[in-house]
């Protein structure tokens, strides 16, 4: 499918004539010599002199690069530092086998940038607490920093660190532990962050220019440091867990629709879900099932064995995303043209190419979000002699990189946000899922699971008066919202009732961690007898609320097809949807509540109002 370009309106507030500047790096510090448990985060300056008579310890996670590493920069200025990965299962658990492909790849490639400048990275395997607990003995490290996260399993397994240091006694006194990021905007307060997208753009928020890669100090320390496993190796090491589950109904998280519906096609079943039928085409590339070892590839840009996304270290992502900025002008380079292919098979909708080939490495943090938007901005000023116009960008792959990166900064700058505001009647957790934030909620300590799940246009509030009825009553409640709607993210994809089904059935497995009863309302009841009728084996029961969708057997005859792209009828309905809503959703939203006509008040409508002013709100609507 080839790329057109067409005028495009877009909001220039994050990007204007001069959008860049370089304010001094902002590190969110957290005292380790503090009484309470939990870590307070304060916001400092980071000075060129201060702390530098000390060594510190540089914990790499989900920011594996040199180049616009503002803990790097900070951690340079100590006497020595150490920088360290730890292959810990919590966090290693949550990548397909394509990611760990990926992840050893942009190791190497960490690890040779290091090496350069006469370092290297200190590769260990375990728990993160043991491992730097023991490091901060050996080296008599004064500081560890690491990057901020908001997902809540990384940020309890943080906690866990930090209370693990605080306890023990170290002859140095207990470390800091710092907290760092890399922002897209210069925000002082995370409070004062507008609830919509729609307001945040009004405020017309600065862009941060990246940062160049600092010169490290000289390396003062002897260690073993550790060799990077292969992909067979870190396999072994995932699957040798003495904690990991053996039950049998977890082994359905390697089991995709698309592998379920195939099966059932073939044998032409009466129960089959009408529907979802696959065409003759066969599983699509988003199946959960992994390919044997290839040949190794030439080409740098796309180095799995899939081929599909791209990866590799710092500098071959960069060559990447320069071709793929260049679309439209033609090459004749090999690893270029190559980036292009890929980009006309990635292009289920417009934009869509670039969170598809780059979004594993924005996860992976070999590029910053921030250098991505640079080079963008920077590739269409060279385009327009310097000039950025007020009506848009001159290229779709220019817009696609802006819009792709603005959105993922603003749901994780809500989900930051989100840590420091008042938790309310129950707390909101995030939860990563192929790399997206989604927001659900868990209230209850024992009794059966249940999952509730909403229905279009929705969140998880609507049920913010059964929650705590249901959990009081014996039971332990899971609320979520899904993909694209309230305040989980909305990525530029192709919304399909198979995509939302698997959604549930990873967040079953991975956070639930059981059986569930499936509670849907409207077509949160369509995807919950989806999944109960793929995965039966996860689904203790379903109670379907004013269910929605085709779900009866032979009665049918609309087919899942493997490549799902948004019509001009789609684009246009959406819009004009979109339209009647936001005038008739009062009523609409009342009409639904006949006997408790209170219950639509006026909170739960003007939350409905902002799910629709956030970014990428109208994709799931297509």
């Amino acid at each position: 499918m080839a790329i057109l370009v067409f005028p495009r309106f877009l909001s220039l507030a994050d990007c204007s004539p001069n959008p860049f500047n370089r304010p001094r790096t902002r590190l969110h510090c957290s005292s380790l010599a503090a009484t309470s448990t939990s870590s307070s985060r304060a916001r400092t300056e980071s000075s060129p002199g201060e702390e530098t008579t000390g060594a510190a310890v540089l914990w790499f996670k989900h920011d594996l690069r040199v180049d616009d590493h503002p803990g790097l920069e900070a951690a340079s200025r100590f006497r020595t530092v150490v920088p360290l990965y730890v292959f810990d299962r919590r966090i290693l658990s949550r990548f397909s086998d394509e990611m760990l492909e990926l992840l050893l790849f942009a190791l190497e490639d960490l690890r040779k940038s290091l090496k350069d400048q006469g370092f290297d990275l200190l590769i260990r395997f375990g728990t993160a607490e043991n491992v730097i607990q023991e490091l901060v003995k050996e080296v008599k490290a004064i500081s560890i920093f690491a990057e901020e996260e908001v997902e809540y399993d990384l940020c309890s397994m943080m906690d866990v660190v930090r209370e693990t240091l605080r306890k023990m006694p170290f002859p140095e006194g207990n470390p800091r532990f710092v907290l760092w990021n890399t922002p897209l905007y210069d925000i002082k307060n995370l409070r004062d962050l507008p609830t919509s997208y729609h307001e945040f753009k009004k405020l017309k928020v600065t862009a941060i220019s990246p940062i160049l890669p600092p010169k490290l100090p000289h390396l003062e320390v002897d260690l073993t440091w550790g060799l990077i496993p292969t992909l067979d190796d870190l396999k072994n090491f995932m699957n040798d867990c003495p904690e990991k589950s053996k039950d049998y109904w977890t082994s359905v998280k390697e089991i995709s629709a698309q592998t379920v519906l195939l099966k059932n096609q073939s044998v032409n079943s009466s129960n089959q879900i009408e529907g979802l039928r696959l065409p003759k085409s066969g599983i699509s590339s988003q199946s959960n099932s992994y390919k044997g070892p290839q040949s190794k590839r030439q080409e740098p840009v796309f180095v799995t064995q899939r081929g599909n996304v791209v990866g590799g270290g710092t500098t071959g992502v960069l060559n990447a995303l320069a071709a793929y900025l260049r679309y439209l002008e033609g090459t004749v380079r090999d690893d270029w043209q190559e980036v292009h292919e890929k980009l006309r098979n990635a292009e289920s909708r417009e934009g869509a190419s670039f969170g598809t080939l780059f979004g594993s490495a924005l996860c992976l943090g070999i590029i910053s979000r921030r250098r991505a938007l640079y080079e963008a901005v920077k590739y269409e000023k060279e385009r327009n002699a310097g000039f950025l116009s007020p009506f848009g960008y001159s290229a779709v792959t220019v817009a696609a990189v802006v819009n792709t990166v603005c959105s993922v900064e603003w749901y994780w700058l809500m989900a930051s946000k989100n840590q420091f505001m008042d938790k309310g009647i129950y707390a909101i957790r995030i939860w990563r899922w192929k790399g997206y934030l989604i927001q659900y909620t868990v209230v209850g300590d024992e009794g059966p699971a249940i999952l509730l799940v909403h229905g279009f246009g929705a969140f998880l509030e609507h049920y913010r008066d059964n929650i705590n009825g249901v959990a009081e009553g014996g039971n332990r409640v899971w609320a979520i919202t899904l993909l694209g709607f309230g305040r989980s993210e909305k990525p530029n994809i192709v919304y399909t009732e198979v995509l939302w089904a698997e959604l549930l059935k990873d967040f079953i497995i991975e956070v639930v961690g059981e059986p569930v009863h499936l509670v849907g309302n409207s077509m949160g009841g369509y995807f919950v007898a989806i999944v109960a009728g793929l995965w039966p084996t996860i689904a203790k029961s379903i109670v379907l609320i004013n269910g929605a969708g085709n779900v009866v057997p032979r009665y049918s005859s609309v087919e899942f097809c493997k490549e799902r792209r948004t019509s001009a009828a789609a684009w246009l309905g959406a819009r004009l949807l979109l339209l009647f809503l936001r005038l008739r959703i009062k009523n609409i939203v009342k009409s639904y509540y006949p006997t408790q006509v209170e219950r639509a008040d006026d909170w739960i409508i003007n939350e409905m109002i902002r799910a629709d002013l956030r970014a990428g709100f109208l994709l799931y609507r297509e």
